[in-house]
């Protein structure tokens, strides 16, 4: 529970319930900056999508409020053995000015998987319909989807639309749940 006192407006200390999960990350990151900086640069369309494909690849995606600037460096935890020295002054930069810039989240498995189930329902090539729904009930379903995929001819550019346009969404619920006044 949070609590919260404000002597202008209120004569009682009023109690809510925190956010707690993946929305007290997305929304929690910002709080102290809000109070500082009223109004911020919104991303635009291309900022979205651009931000959706480094998601996509495994990248941790910043986005600075007040310049509109976008970086990224590598998610280690996605790209085990890589050279970690690659990012360290965008890095650098990004851990010097943190209340400036928001981090994009990407998936977390669970909602992958999701996202795959969503796209086999939408399928209707009832054959490859049957061939995804058995890749995701075995073992390995992220491969075996994605070998499905990889040998579906249109379905693969498909899957690579339907995956894209999901990723536009999330990162614009990001947006639109850490309740910041951008400059429209």
């Amino acid at each position: 529970m949070l609590t919260i006192l404000n002597k202008q407006k209120f004569a009682n200390i009023v109690s809510i319930p925190a956010p707690t999960g993946r929305l007290r990350r997305v929304c929690g990151t910002l709080h102290a900056s809000l109070k500082k900086h009223p109004a911020y640069m919104k991303p635009t369309e291309k900022q979205i999508e651009e931000i959706a494909d480094n998601l996509d690849c495994g990248m941790r995606c910043f986005y600075n409020l007040k310049t509109g600037e976008i970086r990224t460096l590598l998610n280690f935890d996605s790209w085990i053995g890589a050279d970690e020295e690659s990012g360290e002054e965008e890095s650098k930069e990004i851990d010097d000015n943190w209340d400036d810039y928001f981090e994009f989240e990407g998936f977390e498995s669970h909602d992958s998987f999701r996202i795959m189930a969503d796209f086999t329902e939408s399928v209707d090539d009832t054959r490859l319909q049957d061939k995804l729904i058995n890749a995701l009930n075995r073992p390995k379903p992220f491969q075996n989807f994605r070998w499905q995929i990889d040998n579906s001819g249109k379905y693969r550019q498909l899957w690579f639309d339907f995956k894209k346009m999901r990723f536009v969404l999330w990162i614009k619920e990001q947006i639109d749940l850490k309740d910041i006044d951008f400059n429209e």
